[in-house]
């Protein structure tokens, strides 16, 4: 295996199952068209979504597609990804997300937020999107606070579209007692699972093609061992299979096999 082109002798034209991913790149499959249209339409209304779903089912890339279809020209979208932080020093995430200069205490920061809010969407006539990433980690006081910034004009217009995603735990975060409020404002809810086998091996097809491979270098042993550790975990199969493709690479082989993927599986906490 080449150093200099370490990945060459399986045709790749850059390293394969990374992170870095185009929009146009990401994987599609039914399941995430649906939930990335039903997402579309209740920000295109207005209104507030949720998804929840288990780390490495593919939350990021549906957020991706969300935010790469809302044109630029008609929405101003948000992104704060910071959790786990006191109501005051969340608002001030959110302001530095908008480009603010956080000032004052909790309340000012909030009437801060939202009067630019309702500044982007009055004067600049641009549909505000507020998206809230690894929302399972929010205290539930902050949680809980989000139904203010979505509440202009007592509560009369909707203006702000508020979407926040995160794993299992959210959905228990959710059904408290205490989330009514913002839990009601939720004008659609989803969820994410696993891959199947044939979605994992259409996966595997689709990532060895925009590395640059004209044929997947995984024989159908390589695939169901894949499918079998990963249990259709998009990340896990992700470092599975590029750990699986060095440990080929090293043996001399250009094409992966189960041995492969068994050998890579021992240098990887799955």
């Amino acid at each position: 295996m080449s150093d200099q082109d370490p990945y060459g002798r399986f045709g790749f034209h850059k390293p394969p199952f990374t992170r870095e991913l185009r929009p146009d790149e990401l994987f599609r499959i039914p399941m995430y068209d649906a939930i990335v249209e039903e997402l579309y339409c209740t920000v295109e209304h207005r209104m507030s979504a949720a998804v929840v779903a288990p780390a490495g089912t593919g939350k990021t890339t549906v957020l991706r597609r969300l935010i790469d279809r809302l044109p630029q020209t008609r929405y101003r979208v948000r992104y704060v990804k910071v959790t786990g932080l006191s109501k005051r020093d969340f608002c001030r995430e959110i302001a530095m997300a908008c480009a603010l200069t956080p000032r004052g205490s909790y309340p000012g920061l909030m009437r801060q937020i939202q009067e630019h809010f309702e500044t982007v969407a009055n004067a600049d006539g641009i549909r505000p999107v507020l998206v809230i990433d690894e929302a399972h980690e929010l205290k539930p006081d902050v949680l809980s606070m989000l139904r203010l910034i979505t509440n202009f004009d007592m509560d009369s217009r909707l203006l702000l579209a508020l979407v926040i995603a995160g794993q299992p735990p959210l959905k228990t975060l959710l059904g408290r007692e205490d989330q009514c409020a913002i839990r009601h404002r939720l004008a659609h809810m989803d969820s994410l699972r696993l891959l199947s086998r044939d979605e994992l091996a259409q996966y595997v097809r689709h990532r060895c093609a925009i590395a640059g491979a004209q044929n997947v270098p995984f024989d159908s042993g390589a695939i169901d061992a894949l499918f079998e550790l990963s249990r259709g975990n998009l990340r896990a199969t992700d470092r599975l299979a590029l750990k699986s493709i060095q440990a080929a690479g090293k043996a001399g082989e250009s094409v992966v096999n189960n041995a492969h993927i068994v050998a890579a599986r021992q240098y990887l906490w799955m």
